[in-house]
């Protein structure tokens, strides 16, 4: 089966396309390089030619509301038109646990993409899941200094790998709108999970809680991106995914 991969060069995109292509499937990725551009929608409809299903896994840099909401509204719309003139059966998403329950700029961007999604032609899947193993690092990369200043997020880490496979089993299945949020098998404390892979980075930093403000600091710290209701759990712990890493060519699994 042919699939699209929208976002196939990122972190989950690159898991998603290695699952598609060990079960003997044709993964095509959209993407800026590949000449795919969701954004304005530019070489989509030849990307698009013969594939069956869509797997969206595109990000946004960014944490402005404005922006994040302007690029998955516009992301969306140009992929779901493509689909529909290509005739593509499924579309499934990536999401992430408690976006309705977190007032954070880029999580209404991700509740923008699901409204888009769900009111669009073409038959949806989306699948919440909780943060990646990798979160604490993204965080760490994005920062300068000798602090490290982290919010205390109340977290349930889900490995990139078991949420590629999740989208991709979802994906070779019906649609069937919301599918049950994926979590990782054990909650952890964000400042908790930076202060152990600061020794794996080979990097000193002071670690300081400080605290979103407002009403989505007081959520995240109340446990508001965990899991409410039952659903698949992923079986790799960070712990186990951090020895991975200090195991693997250049200390990065």
């Amino acid at each position: 089966m042919r699939v699209a991969v929208a976002g196939g060069t990122g972190l989950a995109g690159r898991h998603v396309v290695g699952e598609l292509r060990a079960a003997g499937h044709e993964p095509v990725v959209l993407a800026r390089s590949t000449g795919a551009d969701v954004t304005t929608g530019r070489g989509l409809d030849a990307a698009l030619a013969g594939a069956e299903v869509v797997i969206d896994v595109t990000n946004a840099a960014t944490i402005s509301r404005r922006k994040a909401v302007a690029f998955f509204e516009s992301a969306s719309r140009h992929l779901l038109m493509a689909e529909e003139r290509a005739g593509v059966r499924h579309h499934v998403a990536l999401s992430i646990v408690g976006i309705d329950r977190v007032g954070h700029g880029y999580y209404q961007g991700k509740i923008r993409q699901e409204e888009v999604v769900a009111a669009g032609p073409v038959p949806w899947t989306v699948l919440r899941a909780t943060q990646f193993h990798e979160f604490a690092d993204e965080l760490l990369d994005r920062m300068r200094g000798p602090l490290a200043p982290i919010p205390p997020m109340r977290v349930q880490p889900v490995a990139v790998r078991e949420a590629a496979r999740a989208l991709v089993g979802l994906a070779l299945g019906p649609a069937v709108g919301m599918a049950p949020e994926l979590a990782g098998p054990r909650e952890e404390l964000l400042i908790d999970m930076v202060r152990r892979v600061l020794p794996a980075r080979h990097e000193r930093r002071l670690v300081v809680p400080v605290g979103f403000p407002g009403a989505a600091g007081r959520a995240m710290a109340a446990g508001g991106l965990l899991p409410t209701g039952p659903g698949p759990r992923g079986t790799q712990t960070f712990d186990e995914w951090l020895r991975q890493r200090r195991a693997a060519p250049g200390g990065r699994a």
